[in-house]
């Protein structure tokens, strides 16, 4: 593959894809009584192979009725947003943000430079709205799993996108790979999106998914034992 050279100008494609994995559908029925919402709680625990004893059951069910609640009375508001439970639904948002969520305090590198201007700022007769999955720029939904390295993922899925966009190509890059190399931040103890598209600009670009595969936790860096299959990235403009 030619290795080739991109500009990232505007980063709107960053994925949080924690939230975002295997759903479980609602029905109105399954609200009629704790008892039926007992019954949803047992098949969605089934459906995702989710144990809990006797004691974090207990915990865990009023969390999942408040979140199941809330899912079901957004997918009624008449929106096009549309929620679904998926396996971290008897998660309180404190505890999935402490299992899931990135500590980024310890790097500085927050607000990238700006270098000249914005390429279309003075772009004219431009649509209201995109939506790049409709044309193929967004690869599927992924797992960071139990590793906080979401910023690994936002960096990689904006990359992903922006070589679709120039090359008609969609390819799945390696996140364990930024995860492992990038040691300007913690990799499963989090980081920053900034320092990711910096990694992959000053190390020579970023391999594809199937060299480096994803196992959700820190490693050594391997980069010098992958095949060099490289997507470069030259510069970006948050």
């Amino acid at each position: 593959m030619t290795m080739m050279k991109f500009l990232i100008v505007l980063v709107v494609l960053i994925a949080f894809t924690t939230h975002l994995c295997e759903s479980f559908e609602l029905e109105r029925k399954d609200f009629e009584s704790e008892k039926s919402l007992m019954q949803l709680y047992k098949r969605w625990s089934s459906h995702h192979r989710i144990s809990r004893n006797a004691h974090e059951m207990h915990k865990r069910f009023k969390i999942f009725q408040d979140n199941a609640k809330h899912v079901f009375r957004v997918n009624h508001m008449g929106k096009s947003l549309k929620l679904r439970l998926n396996q971290f639904a008897d998660l309180s948002d404190d505890e999935f943000s402490m299992m899931y969520g990135s500590n980024i305090t310890h790097y500085n590198g927050l607000h990238a430079n700006r270098v000249g201007e914005f390429m279309y700022e003075r772009a004219m007769n431009i649509p209201s709205s995109i939506d790049w999955r409709q044309k193929g720029a967004v690869n599927a939904i992924k797992n960071q799993g139990h590793c906080g390295s979401c910023w690994a993922f936002a960096a990689v899925a904006a990359v992903e996108s922006i070589h679709q966009i120039k090359t008609n190509e969609l390819v799945s890059l390696s996140e364990q790979e930024v995860v492992d190399c990038d040691y300007k931040v913690g990799g499963c103890r989090g980081g920053n999106y900034n320092s990711a598209f910096e990694f992959i600009m000053q190390n020579g670009g970023i391999t594809i998914e199937e060299n480096y595969p994803y196992f959700a936790g820190n490693g050594y860096c391997r980069r010098r034992g992958v095949s060099i299959i490289l997507i470069e990235l030259s510069k970006f403009v948050i």
